[in-house]
């Protein structure tokens, strides 16, 4: 219950703080954010921006999973809201933004599967499974060619399923190529 109340409590202060920046940049300015990008590399991902400042991402990518009693790596399916809280700095200090190349934040859920692990010190019947939800901080940087990197890292609860439960944190990488191209060779867009 009480993971429910915190879950639900960071996805309104995310959703308030995106609605407030929206309104702090008010009509006009530069469109950041690409609507769709989708990305194949080290895993897959693919990105829908939501507003400005806020998107929703999916995908599979390798995955650290730490907890107090062990630790995991390998494929992880994980689902983030993404807010962007640097854009105009990136913009003030002539650096690309394109192909959401900012700074973001958000509540992160990681679910990662025995089968799909490349290692592992944890106890547990074969083929367990956790979950991991709290949060996170990451980066993403795309090239003008399309060459994508992102790290993130996040602290949360695992719930687990035929092993032990826990606290504890996941670092989550990727490499690989924006397939979309959207943004890249035009010129940035400002609304009226």
């Amino acid at each position: 219950m009480k993971t429910k109340l915190l879950q639900l409590s960071l996805l309104f202060l995310f959703f308030t703080l995106s609605l407030q920046a929206q309104r702090a940049e008010g009509i006009g300015g530069i469109v950041n954010l690409e609507r769709h990008q989708f990305t194949l590399g080290t895993g897959f991902n693919y990105e829908l921006g939501v507003l400005r400042n806020l998107s929703i991402s999916v995908g599979l990518s390798p995955t650290l999973g730490v907890l107090d009693h062990g630790s995991m790596f390998g494929l992880a399916w994980n689902t983030r809201i993404r807010y962007y809280h640097n854009f105009k700095e990136r913009i003030d200090a002539n650096k690309k933004v394109t192909g959401n190349s900012a700074n973001y934040f958000g509540p992160a859920a990681s679910f990662f599967w025995e089968p799909l692990l490349l290692t592992h010190n944890l106890e547990g019947d074969k083929e367990f499974s956790l979950a991991f939800y709290g949060g996170y901080y990451g980066f993403q940087r795309t090239s003008k060619q399309g060459l994508n990197y992102s790290l993130e890292g996040g602290l949360g609860f695992f719930h687990a399923t035929a092993t032990q439960a826990g606290y504890g944190g996941i670092l989550s990488f990727t490499v690989g190529w924006a397939v979309t191209r959207q943004g890249r060779n035009e010129p940035k867009i400002y609304l009226d």
